[in-house]
């Protein structure tokens, strides 16, 4: 029992201090994805509390991190932009459409944690996880650069910019060197500290997150409690127009958002060896979502920067995503005036040691051992992800993987044949029968030239859509047609019921055989146990 205490409350100390260096890089990412979107920050840090809060509570991956994003930001910049053209003369109203669209992105997220379609993200294979990890980790390096800039978008010069590399380098090495000396204290905390300790007592003329928010526009950090957003009710019209105008801009943000919620999960569970639960994730996202529009946020989804820091200080538990929710409202009520003191170049080095963390550096050492086909699709996903958003990159990977695994599978069938001695000649079909082998399949037969009794074998081949079906239908009218008798053979259960639907004359083609294939999916535990308890183990 003692060593179980000890054991909590060494997590709780590593929870605590986990979140206070999310909460701090949380900061600069949240006002810069505001100013993406074309937002004030505070709509931003908003959202980053917001989300960052509910999902952490009602989540199905403790230790992860929700907040404000970039992939979201760049779809959310041409919303606001076309929903202030869309009010009168002198009256913005783009911030009011993307609150409904947030809200509206939220209910879709609802439905889909409803409808339980969470598990579908184990369809996306490991190339294209890989894939979206790189071109993440190339997105986050490559918004960083914009860092090293001044307020009139110049590239940093002379000292100025040798100052900014070492600060970074000094970041880095403290996150590098700290972990050898001592696993106790978080890196990411000790290195933004010793930084912001040089830059203050040195009295060093450097960006700040303080200078970031006022070159970008902002006034500060300083605000209130979130509002409810009244005016959302009156400002726009809740009418069809309005909802065709937003409606594909919140299924495009609910994709997107449950995409890298999800796939940033699975990279959680893998780093972690623990499983999260994909449904309740969608419902989290998508309830956070829904009461950030109301009360003000730009919405958001899982952040893999942030969740990655999280899990690399220690956070584990759904207290250090408490505490950086938490600790980012007491920066923007009360400690405004002391993270903007906080050097921009600590919270650079932070975000290069997780794109040096994230990277899947392995991805260089397996390029030629695996297949091209593989290979194809992840460099596809990751330089997609870089050009347009994950989305996608995503999509497009699994569509690629999809019609590789097509290909392959239907250059697999094959016919092997026989005679019996009553002259009936059999065709014994091996692989899968699909849409993308039944131009093979259909090469197998020699109608003209086959004995008047023809007889297909399908043990060992399984029937798997309705081409399939519909190429065993065409079959059997060719033979009918030449005045030749067909009959088929062990055929699944699944496949006999459809086509005695499609014609009642497969009743009378259709051999019923005490070893025809049953077929059962693993998700049903009786029909999974029936399946197992018909063979025989010797």
């Amino acid at each position: 029992m003692t060593a179980f205490i000890r054991k909590r409350a060494a997590n709780v100390k590593d929870d605590i201090l986990s979140g206070i260096t999310v909460a701090l890089a949380l900061v600069p990412e949240a006002v810069a994805f505001a100013f993406v979107a074309g937002v004030d920050p505070l709509v931003g840090l908003y959202a980053a509390f917001m989300i960052g809060l509910v999902t952490s509570i009602f989540g199905g991956r403790p230790g992860m991190i929700s907040g404000a994003t970039g992939a979201l930001a760049v779809v959310m910049v041409s919303l606001v932009a076309e929903g202030n053209a869309m009010g009168m003369e002198g009256e913005n109203l783009g911030l009011y459409y993307l609150f409904a669209t947030v809200i509206i992105m939220g209910i879709i997220q609802m439905l889909a944690g409803i409808l339980k379609l969470g598990k579908f993200v184990r369809l996306i294979p490991h190339p294209v996880m890989m894939g979206f990890v790189n071109g993440l980790a190339i997105v986050i390096f490559l918004s960083q650069l914009g860092m090293f800039k001044d307020a009139e978008g110049d590239w940093f010069e002379g000292t100025q910019l040798w100052v900014m590399f070492a600060l970074v380098g000094l970041t880095m090495g403290i996150m590098y060197g700290l972990p050898r000396l001592t696993k106790k204290l978080p890196e990411a905390l000790i290195g933004i500290l010793v930084v912001s300790a040089i830059v203050i007592f040195g009295d060093m003329d450097v960006a700040t997150v303080g200078s970031f928010i006022r070159d970008g526009g902002g006034e500060g950090l300083k605000g209130g409690l979130p509002q409810f957003q009244m005016d959302l009710f009156h400002k726009i019209p809740w009418n069809w127009q309005t909802l065709s105008f937003i409606g594909p801009y919140a299924l495009i943000l609910a994709a997107i958002g449950l995409i890298e919620s999800l796939m940033t999960l699975n990279l959680i569970d893998e780093l972690t060896e623990t499983r999260g639960n994909a449904n309740r994730e969608c419902m989290a996202q998508g309830g956070a979502n829904i009461i950030t529009g109301f009360f003000g946020g730009m919405g958001g989804c899982a952040m893999i920067g942030q969740s990655l820091i999280n899990i690399k200080s220690g956070g584990r538990t759904r207290l250090s995503g408490i505490v950086a929710a938490v600790l980012l409202l007491m920066f923007i009520l009360f400690g405004a005036s002391y993270i903007e003191q906080i050097p921009i170049a600590a919270l650079v080095g932070v975000m290069f040691m997780v794109v040096i963390g994230t990277f899947a550096w392995s991805s260089f050492r397996i390029l030629n051992k695996i297949p091209m086909s593989d290979v194809i699709v992840l460099v596809a996903v990751s330089a997609l992800t870089v050009v347009f958003d994950l989305a996608i990159a995503v999509i497009a990977g699994v569509i690629i993987s999809a019609l590789v695994f097509s290909w392959e599978n239907a250059k697999r069938i094959r016919a092997r044949k026989r005679m019996k001695e009553d002259g009936t000649k059999v065709y014994e079909i091996w692989g899968p029968l699909f849409f993308g082998s039944i131009i093979a399949f259909n090469e197998k037969f020699d109608v003209k030239n086959d004995p008047d009794k023809v007889e297909v074998d399908f043990i060992e081949s399984r029937v798997s859509d309705h081409s399939a079906i519909e190429a065993i239908f065409n079959l059997v009218h060719k033979y009918e047609a030449a005045g030749k008798k067909i009959k088929l053979t062990h055929l699944s259960e699944d496949c006999k019921v459809l086509l005695y639907k499609s014609s009642p004359k497969f009743r009378e083609v259709i051999v019923e055989a005490v070893d025809d294939p049953r077929y059962y999916l693993a998700e049903n535990p009786e029909a999974f146990t029936k399946g197992l308890a018909a063979y025989k183990f010797e």
